[in-house]
């Protein structure tokens, strides 16, 4: 593909909790090719390999803003409120986040996924 050749991946993401995995394009605030685009953390970006238009991307996840770690994205691992916080620091600090942010947080807290055993 010729759009691959034009971005090549610059490194490899990988998320510090879940170990997601994902080719990365580009670092920081303004994604190349999208237009008016300012994201509000610096992420670790790739180009969405679905979409036509070349200024489509996805955001992979971004460093914890307060232990640094490299989390996605996902609702298992990280939120974003006015930066991004991976959950085990938002656990940790939840009494300097608002109380709909804790509902929230104790809603994402549920039983690990178990494979069903069935006779």
């Amino acid at each position: 593909m010729a759009s691959e050749a034009e971005c090549p991946p610059l490194g490899m993401f990988e998320c510090q909790l879940c170990a997601l995995t994902a080719p990365y394009s580009y670092v920081g605030q303004k994604p190349p090719d999208a237009q008016s685009v300012v994201l509000l953390e610096e992420s670790y970006v790739m180009r969405d390999p679905f979409a036509v238009d070349k200024g489509q991307f996805l955001v992979l996840g971004a460093r914890c803003g307060v232990c640094g770690r490299l989390v996605c994205a996902g609702p298992e691992c990280s939120l974003f409120y006015s930066k991004r916080f991976c959950l085990p620091c938002v656990r940790k600090h939840i009494d300097a986040f608002p109380q709909e942010l804790r509902r929230d947080v104790e809603a994402r807290t549920v039983a690990p996924k178990k494979p069903s055993a069935q006779p």
